[in-house]
């Protein structure tokens, strides 16, 4: 609930209203389309999972179209504030960064107008991390910052492999650091992307608090894989599956050279088929097209012999990807760089296994022949042998599927959101105490 003032009325501290900060991205996006993926997830299912604690949470993003309405209500005690910050339009990301003060004022504008105050301010991604930074000229609240991705890694990745395509802006990796420094606390999606802050930006560990991403349990469940093909028409050869932007940095070159290797090997009746969730798929005037990205990956697919086999079904909504990951024998996530892999999780909490790179997150999040195994990146015959020997055997996937449904279940987002509750309490506390105090916000960390 929320008072007459604005304020949450849970029973955590005095957390009564958080201001979560998603410049460049709305929660209410679809699914796979441009910069709408894992960040957009967990922004809105947080904030959903604190406004049920009865803690008020507003959404600031901005607004990318002038019919956009000022404020949508997006569920209990949650809302999303669009807010004008250069043109009414799609903007590249590093263009967005020139309008952050002006983006950072109207926040405060807005706040001001609807006689509110915040506890904490939660950034996300780089771009709100500056803005909720500048936001302190106007607001004294404490600043948690989570990342998602980190510049400095993204540019590392794609200098291992040579290339050009995942070069990073020497000032999005200034302004990380200069973000880490400033903000009161910082999340990272597990233990090794704290180790590369610390490592390659330098921040202090005892900021830092290891909490992984949450998904809904309750949504992302074992299904019937019979009765979910039959209801996405998919037939009955085995079936992989990616799920994702249309990004170099999603591994699809990769992903591509690898189920080449695979059919050209394959010695089953029926030839695997690959379904591909995400990108930009338009209505034409005979049905539906390929936009530009898409059309990009079949042209690649069409150069290694394999565009036959790939299914192009192109953003879906959040609700309706559990049945994409009942219906596939396997889930592939070929990403270049994954701070955690929230895709693989998903999967893994349907009952299905996961053959992904050997980047990031994603070693702490797949088990190598546990519930999933692991490719370095690049490696296609790698790639093609781990699908090729989970997809042959039916025992197998039995058992890595056992093993992703144990592994899933620290990843509810109960457990989660109390988590990065208890955060914003030690941040608040932390801040109030007197100065020279230094101590850990995540003790157990």
């Amino acid at each position: 609930m929320v008072n007459d003032n604005g304020r949450g009325t849970g029973d955590f501290g005095a957390i009564g209203r958080v201001a979560m900060v998603s410049v460049h991205t709305s929660p209410l996006a679809t699914l796979g389309e441009k910069d709408a993926g894992g960040l957009n997830v967990y922004v809105r299912e947080l904030s959903r999972q604190l406004g049920r604690r009865g803690v008020a949470v507003d959404i600031f993003t901005r607004r990318n179209d002038p019919d956009l309405p000022d404020v949508v209500t997006l569920g209990q005690n949650v809302r999303v504030i669009h807010v004008s910050a250069g043109p009414p339009a799609p903007m590249d990301k590093e263009a967005v960064f020139d309008v952050l003060g002006e983006f950072a004022s109207e926040m405060a504008l807005f706040a001001r107008h609807d006689g509110v105050t915040y506890d904490i301010v939660h950034g996300h991604y780089w771009l709100s991390g500056w803005a909720a930074v500048l936001l302190r000229r106007y607001w004294d609240a404490p600043v948690v910052q989570m990342f998602h991705t980190l510049g400095r890694l993204k540019q590392g990745a794609a200098e291992a492999v040579g290339a050009a395509d995942g070069a990073e802006s020497e000032r999005r990796i200034a302004t990380e650091r200069r973000i880490m420094e400033a903000v009161d606390g910082i999340v990272a999606g597990n233990a090794r992307e704290r180790a590369e802050m610390t490592w390659w930006y330098g921040v202090r560990a005892p900021k830092i608090c290891a909490i992984p991403c949450g998904i809904d349990l309750s949504l992302f469940r074992p299904r019937d894989r019979a009765a979910a093909r039959a209801a996405l028409d998919l037939g009955p050869e085995p079936t992989l599956l990616f799920v994702g932007r249309i990004d170099p940095v999603k591994g699809i070159e990769f992903l591509i050279d690898g189920y080449a290797e695979l059919r050209r090997g394959w010695r089953g009746a029926e030839r695997p088929s690959l379904v591909l969730i995400g990108g930009e798929l338009r209505q034409g005037p005979s049905g539906p097209e390929l936009g530009p990205d898409l059309a990009g990956v079949r042209a690649l697919a069409e150069a290694r012999g394999v565009a036959d086999g790939l299914i192009f079904r192109g953003p879906q909504a959040h609700d309706c990807l559990p049945y994409y990951y009942a219906a596939a024998d396997l889930t592939v996530v070929p990403s270049r760089y994954e701070s955690f892999g929230l895709v693989a999780i998903e999967s893994m909490a349907c009952g299905t296994p996961v053959v992904a790179s050997r980047a990031g997150g994603l070693a702490y999040t797949v088990e190598d022949g546990q519930n999933g195994f692991l490719a370095p990146y690049g490696d296609a015959p790698a790639l093609a042998a781990a699908l090729d020997r989970t997809l042959g055997d039916e025992a197998l996937r039995a058992r890595l599927g056992a093993g992703a449904l144990e592994t899933v279940a620290e990843f509810g987002w109960d457990g989660v959101a109390e988590r990065i509750l208890a955060l914003y309490d030690r941040v608040r506390a932390r801040r109030a105490a007197p100065r020279g105090a230094d101590s850990a916000i995540c003790a157990g960390d």
